[in-house]
């Protein structure tokens, strides 16, 4: 993809996202979605078929974004620039959310956070089953692992749903530690 094409995909997610934080996904049209991007029609749907391709391009690029940078402890962007990334994926992770730089918090808990909320959700369960399922599991070995990778995927995004809820108030390393507190003895 050019530098053009690039610009125009970015204009047409930033348009879309400001246009999710002011109003459920069913009542934005493409038309919106074009004026408040600035181009065209035959350019919006030369990058995107439907407005439902458009919302999971958005939820791939952002979840992958910050899944992908949550597993890259050697990264310096940002937040390391000046200090090494942690050791838990989770306060990596965590961290990348206090960061916000793609809003996605504002997502999570928009009007149509459900959606967001299912993407979002669907990279965990990748990223838990690669990093903590498939590696340090020594108990409860009885316990299915998609049970098991739902089960600490779920109460991730719900975590971060009360902690975004309360103003952020604690640290990513303190709800780290709450979080891994609570899931270690599971696995």
């Amino acid at each position: 993809m050019d530098r053009r094409q690039q610009k125009t995909r970015a204009a047409i997610f930033a348009a879309f996202s400001t246009l999710l934080a002011e109003k459920n996904y069913s009542k934005i049209t493409v038309q919106e979605i074009i004026d408040t991007a600035n181009v065209g029609r035959t350019t919006f749907y030369a990058h995107f078929e439907t407005k439902d391709e458009l919302l999971k391009a958005l939820c791939e690029n952002l979840f992958s974004h910050i899944i992908s940078s949550a597993l890259d402890c050697t990264h310096t962007h940002g937040l390391y620039s000046e200090k090494s990334a942690p050791q838990s994926v989770f306060c990596h992770l965590l961290q990348h959310l206090q960061e916000d730089e793609h809003n996605i918090l504002e997502l999570l808990s928009c009007e149509s956070s459900e959606i967001f909320l299912r993407y979002f959700k669907d990279s965990l369960n990748e990223l838990i089953q690669n990093q903590f399922v498939n590696q340090n599991r020594k108990n409860n070995i009885e316990i299915p692992q998609d049970f098991l990778v739902n089960h600490i995927s779920s109460s991730f995004v719900e975590m971060v749903l009360w902690w975004a809820k309360g103003q952020k108030k604690q640290s990513p390393e303190q709800l780290d530690q709450y979080f891994r507190a609570v899931i270690e003895p599971i696995l």
